[in-house]
């Protein structure tokens, strides 16, 4: 099935939903939803379809057989141009995945520390 457990997993991210939460709003359990984005398990049609049309996605996208988020018109999941770009940015950039997987769970004293850092190495770049 392609990519599923790491579409899956950065659309729940991209959200803001915990395990939990989308687990409830899904109608199964949180260890379903670990097992879809570890790949130990792989859901039945009717619970993909439950899940793209949740994220209001297209089943090709959320199996990782197209790059490009389709959002369904009139109930776009990406509120707005801007947050799609950058959906599609980290799902498209296995690096940016690993940095946003990282600071997902990081405290945002934590994440403004290290965006001042990121910040710091891209004005020394500059002026080498």
């Amino acid at each position: 099935m392609g990519d599923f457990n790491n579409v899956f997993k950065s659309l729940r991210i991209a959200s803001g939903l915990t395990q939990e939460e989308l687990a409830q709003k899904l109608h199964i359990s949180r260890s379903r939803v670990g097992m879809y984005e570890t790949g130990a398990r792989q859901p039945d049609y009717e619970t993909l379809e439950a899940i793209a049309d949740f994220f209001n996605v297209d089943m090709d996208y959320l199996l990782g057989r197209s790059t490009k988020t389709t959002v369904i018109p009139n109930t776009g999941y990406y509120f707005n141009p801007e947050t799609a770009e950058v959906a599609q940015k980290v799902f498209e950039n296995k690096e940016l995945r690993l940095l946003f997987d990282a600071a997902k769970d990081s405290s945002p004293e934590d994440i403004r520390t290290i965006h001042q850092m990121l910040l710091a190495l891209k004005r020394k770049e500059k002026n080498e």
